[in-house]
């Protein structure tokens, strides 16, 4: 391959930036004292709430999603509390390892690396908490590792059949704005994202949802000034919403974006958009056959539609991924969290992603597999094409 050729990225975040995020970002360094830039981050907040679908608060940080995963736990949870973490996967792990770095004391219940959470389970566990000693379940809608897909209304449900009042606090960093979310239908306490994967902004700025509930155990909890989310929600002085100077920038870019998503696409337009991109490229999944390729989750319901998680025969993944790459310019996402990565990728479909693309990420694959010489079944790029043309579903 050229070294001049550009990439292709096909990973699950940061993801394909469009280019009139990148335009909107291309500018010398605006005023921060007053005028564009006030008004532009003033006009974020209501977009970023319909993002979410929550009348409730939204704050914005200089950070990445680990950041949002701090952020949420020490305005609500102070050290020597106990918090339960539902693992799906290497990112669910991950926020319990953070908490636990915090102080707080974890709880786990451990589904594994190919299931959605056991609401009986939780249920179970909620009803044992017979002290009230569990403040908050953290959880993931969409493990980024796995892509297990978890139905966040029926925790909700989960927790009122308990009788519990625990915090329901749901990571969404891999999927906002790709897998519908209903934060305050859904019954939703917290919830975290992140600029770069469904919002299509480059990775540095964290955001985190609140309602009422989550915003008073505030009250108790002994956050830094800098992840206080108090000033944050509704500034008295706008350098407040950062807590110093503003990500500038990446302002302008998540404008640009939210313009994209919601004023023009419309959110739930774009849930469908990314409904039909994930059941194409599964269906070429499908199409090369089980002897070469499946899914990491065999329900295509609990499967999310911002990534697909994938294994290969023996080995094959690797050097799948390695020529994809240095060949063809295709970098796809690396197996996570399982001990026979060599036989895993995944492959980011969030955010900006339209037939042409997806197509091409799955004819060139189709042509890694057909140069290595691996056993596999045909017609997957026509089986993926007929899907985008609302053929077959």
């Amino acid at each position: 391959m050229n070294a001049s050729q550009p990439s292709l990225l096909a990973i699950p975040g940061p993801s394909v930036m469009p280019e009139r995020v990148l335009r909107a970002m291309h500018r010398a360094s605006p005023n921060i004292y007053e005028g564009e830039l006030h008004d532009l981050t003033h006009g974020l907040v209501p977009d970023l709430k319909t993002v979410a679908q929550t009348k409730h608060n939204v704050a914005m940080y200089i950070c990445n999603g680990h950041g949002t995963w701090e952020a949420a736990l020490a305005n609500t949870i102070n050290p020597g509390e106990t918090v339960l973490v539902l693992e799906t996967g290497r990112f669910g792990q991950g926020w319990g390892e953070l908490a636990r770095s915090m102080g707080i004391e974890t709880q786990r219940l451990d589904f594994g690396n190919h299931s959605d959470v056991d609401m009986n389970q939780l249920e179970d566990a909620l009803r044992a908490d017979t002290d009230g000693k569990i403040k908050a379940v953290l959880t993931v809608q969409t493990d980024t590792s796995t892509s297990v897909k978890n139905d966040v209304a029926a925790m909700r449900k989960a927790l009122d059949a308990a009788g519990h009042d625990a915090l329901l606090m749901v990571d969404c960093i891999a999927c906002l704005g790709c897998d519908e979310f209903l934060m305050d239908a859904w019954g939703v306490d917290v919830m975290v994202a992140a600029s770069q994967k469904g919002l299509m902004t480059p990775p540095g700025m964290g955001f985190v949802w609140f309602n009422d509930k989550a915003d008073k155990t505030r009250e108790t909890a002994s956050p830094s000034m800098y992840w206080n989310w108090t000033p944050r929600k509704e500034p008295e002085i706008y350098y407040q919403y950062f807590a110093g100077t503003a990500p500038t920038h990446h302002l302008y870019g998540l404008r640009e974006a939210l313009d994209m998503v919601v004023h023009e696409e419309g959110l739930k337009a774009a849930w469908a958009r990314h409904t039909r991109i994930a059941n194409a490229i599964w269906a070429a999944v499908d199409a090369w056959g089980e002897d070469t390729i499946v899914h990491n989750v065999d329900d295509r319901a609990k499967r999310s539609t911002a990534v697909s998680a994938l294994k290969t025969a023996p080995g094959l993944a690797a050097k799948m991924r390695a020529w994809c790459e240095h060949e063809a310019g295709l970098v796809l996402g690396i197996g996570l969290g399982f001990e026979d990565a060599e036989s895993r990728f995944r492959i980011g479909h969030m955010g900006h992603q339209h037939p042409p693309m997806t197509l091409g990420v799955l004819g060139t694959i189709d042509c890694a597999f057909k140069t290595l010489g691996a056993d596999h079944g045909h017609g997957a790029v026509e089986a993926a094409s007929a899907v985008l043309a609302g053929v077959q579903t």
